[in-house]
């Protein structure tokens, strides 16, 4: 999966969590029938931000995205339907052009050591999967420990 699919498939999926999340509040703060629209929406909108979080900093690293862009793309994850735009944006600019950076190029931002870690991240993919999804669901049950956000 390139990083243009796998932004895609994150941002389409961050909007549908968000459906399913405002649907959840519909029905518990509108209709006052349940609230376990919001226990569902909320839960599955929450694993799906981290998810998005985490993979668009990897492909923000891939890319050589700036600052500003990121900012841009982290801030559309907070956002209600936000990352809809905001890879089309990226589409049009063509910041998700490309495949993977597996390896240093003469490039001399390669020699950093984040550009290290994203090199061996990209050439271990499936235990850097196993770990990225470990990682989203280890912050997703702390965040659980914690309680919904002010309000819920």
């Amino acid at each position: 999966m390139s990083p243009r699919q796998l932004f895609r498939v994150l941002a389409i999926a961050e909007a549908i969590s968000w459906t399913l999340l405002i649907l959840g509040m519909l029905l518990k703060y509108v209709a006052k029938t349940t609230d376990v629209g919001v226990s569902i929406g909320g839960a599955v909108h929450g694993f799906v931000f981290l998810a998005y979080i985490a993979a668009a900093l990897v492909i923000a690293l891939n890319q050589r995205w700036s600052v500003r862009v990121i900012g841009m793309v982290l801030v559309s994850a907070v956002l209600p339907y936000a990352t809809i735009p905001a890879e089309r944006r990226l589409e049009r600019e063509n910041l998700l052009d490309g495949g993977w950076r597996t390896a240093a190029t003469d490039d001399p931002r390669d020699g950093s050591r984040l550009n290290g870690w994203l090199f061996w991240v990209l050439n271990h993919p499936i235990l850097s999967f196993v770990v990225a999804i470990g990682g989203v669901i280890i912050v997703f049950l702390l965040l659980l420990l914690i309680g919904p956000p002010v309000g819920g």
